[in-house]
């Protein structure tokens, strides 16, 4: 179920996911486990050494081979993620660096941009740095450099039929005589189930109306982002402005498969396509990837009226591989372009609304293939 709210009013919509098709596989443990932790579930813990030492992090383990780890003191966000052997986040040579609220002017995002399977951008702007008469905006917004303020944990338990683990938690954008947001958000997944589940609530706590701008940035690396690893998602689509961006969104190129490291991409070399993403019927949109080699797939899905717009950002550098799929509620237009083209959501004082994704990892050969067929 997905609740789209503003202000008092809430729609209600119902669909299937894909969820549907994971069996639950934990029923040999009756009467064999003495621990949950011996299946799964959540362990926090701070870093001690490097440049995260002092952060605060959680490991979350669904007990299929999926396991993640949510850095509580940068908006929740996700930075190492694996199936089995297989990593299928993209980490920046950073790491993990502590919340710096204040960088948030120009291009420093760059410097505490660990990558991960999601970073988030907003709430208030997302896009490149600029300046105008509503202010100054660094790159992708403060969120990310934000701590959370963990309201719950809430464990798997096995003996008694519970199988649900979540984290919540509360990240405030917030100044004095300026926008007052915060970002209730949680992640959860269940025992037997290779799902990652986000709610995110961003309301509006100040007494004037604010812009709104919100994307997710998941990066996704080696091993699933290989050679010949398949992008998958539809709509109509328009490279960014700039002409590096052309050079692989254009028609008659594959932007859809993955390429060996390119020499176009040394430095600061990229390529990034606005999606108006295809829904299906009942609006739900999927984007993803999938590795032939691996036999391994990974689906995002989100709500259309949510998130309408899917960026992908493509950077095959040599020793930095990686493509981003990102949903989001604008192209990547920035805060002033936006306003200008009448784009800009505000949100009322008071106000909220809410998104909800999921991410799936199939291994299965038919919910492959029925994944990939739905798609073409």
């Amino acid at each position: 179920m997905v609740c789209s709210s503003s202000g008092s009013r809430q729609q209600t919509t119902n669909y299937k996911l894909l969820t549907t098709n994971h069996k639950l596989v934990l029923t040999p443990w009756k009467d064999k486990i003495s621990h949950t932790a011996q299946v799964g579930g959540i362990e926090t813990s701070v870093l001690d050494n490097g440049t995260g030492r002092g952060v605060r992090i959680a490991w979350v383990n669904t007990g299929t081979g999926l396991r993640y780890k949510v850095v509580l003191d940068r908006a929740m966000d996700i930075a190492d993620a694996f199936y089995n052997q297989h990593s299928l986040a993209w980490l920046s040579h950073t790491g993990i660096t502590p919340p710096a609220p204040f960088s948030d002017k120009g291009a420093d995002w760059l410097r505490t941009f660990g990558g991960g399977l999601l970073t988030t951008c907003g709430l208030s702007h997302v896009g490149g740095p600029e300046h105008d008469e509503y202010g100054e905006r660094g790159l992708h917004g403060r969120i990310g450099n934000l701590p959370a303020e963990l309201e719950s944990i809430i464990q798997p338990d096995p003996m008694t039929g519970q199988l649900d683990m979540s984290l919540t938690g509360r990240i405030r954008e917030t100044t004095i005589f300026g926008p007052r947001l915060e970002m209730k958000r949680t992640i959860a997944s269940t025992l037997g189930q290779p799902v990652i589940r986000f709610r995110d609530e961003v309301t509006n706590q100040g007494n004037t109306a604010v812009p709104h701008m919100l994307l997710y940035h998941f990066n996704f690396g080696w091993p699933l982002v290989d050679e010949g690893t398949k992008i998958i998602w539809q709509g109509d689509w328009q490279a960014r402005d700039g002409g590096i961006n052309n050079r692989i969104f254009r028609e008659g190129y594959d932007f859809k498969t993955c390429p060996a490291p390119l020499d176009d991409h040394l430095g600061t070399g990229e390529a990034v396509a606005n999606i108006d993403i295809t829904p299906a019927a009942n609006g739900i949109c999927t984007a993803g990837l999938y590795n032939e080699k691996l036999g391994l797939a990974m689906a995002l899905q989100f709500n259309k009226e949510q998130l309408p717009w899917l960026i992908n950002w493509q950077h095959w550098g040599k020793g930095e591989y990686v493509t981003g799929i990102e949903p989001a509620t604008n192209p990547l237009i920035g805060q002033q372009k936006a306003r200008e083209q009448n784009e800009l959501l505000f949100l009322q004082p008071g106000e909220t609304r809410t998104y909800e994704l999921e991410l799936s990892i199939l291994t299965d050969k038919a919910a492959i293939q029925q994944f990939l067929d739905e798609r073409e």
